[in-house]
């Protein structure tokens, strides 16, 4: 019987180094150390550069179409120079404005961002799938 179990416990043993020898899909978090060009420390041991990084529309700036329709609610009243001299003062007015139109969504990797990966399996690429933090802060002129 004590050969039966060491055969079993080698076995258990040479499956488990088939297995880890084939890198399976393994999800881990790094640190963005550079953005032109792109680099990402993974478990404070291992640089990937741009080669070896997927992103995902998560972790980049894309542009994309929008339906809109919307009045402008700011209060314009401002004055004109005149060509005839002095100044004309124009009312406040609104403008409409509808459609499609097509937005730039910032969602670029910064220095210092914390993110979360996948590595493929085989180990040669890694998915960038989110920031973890910091939240990006929203600028504009909306804001």
């Amino acid at each position: 019987m004590p050969d039966a179990v060491e055969l079993l416990k080698t076995l258990k043993k040479a499956a488990v180094e088939a297995v880890e020898a084939t890198k399976p899909v393994q999800v881990c978090y790094g640190k963005v150390t550079g953005t032109s060009p792109l680099k990402i420390l993974v478990d404070q041991k291992l640089t990937l550069g741009e080669g070896q990084l997927v992103l995902t529309r998560n972790v980049i700036d894309y542009e994309m179409d929008i339906s809109v329709s919307h009045w402008t609610v700011a209060e314009t009243k401002h004055t004109h120079p005149v060509t005839s001299g002095g100044t004309a003062t124009a009312t406040s007015h609104r403008h409409q404005y509808k459609g499609k139109k097509k937005i730039t969504v910032h969602n670029a990797l910064q220095n210092g961002d914390a993110v979360v990966l996948i590595r493929e399996q085989g180990g040669q690429k890694y998915i960038v799938i989110d920031r973890i933090k910091p939240i990006p802060k929203t600028e504009g002129e909306w804001v």
